[in-house]
């Protein structure tokens, strides 16, 4: 299942890092993308739901925890 979470996002996203982690049917996310620039939290957020929506709508993911960067974020948090 993470190869398939991972395969969505670079699918959709640009990313630069993406860390996937499952723990049944609940999925840990660090996501970072330049595309994210600009955007509130929420809108990062929204980015990476539409990636998995076919996921979380057939119940294969029944919930997500998102942290998604801007790379400039991500280094500081290093």
């Amino acid at each position: 299942m993470q190869e398939e979470i991972s395969k969505l996002i670079h699918d959709h996203l640009r990313v630069e890092h993406l860390d996937v982690k499952m723990e049944g049917n609940h999925c840990s996310l660090v996501v970072v993308s330049e595309e994210f620039e600009g955007l509130t939290p929420v809108k990062k957020q929204q980015k990476v739901y539409q990636c998995l929506n076919d996921k979380i709508s057939s119940g294969e993911i029944h919930a997500v925890n998102i942290r998604a960067l801007t790379p400039m974020q991500w280094q500081a948090s290093k």
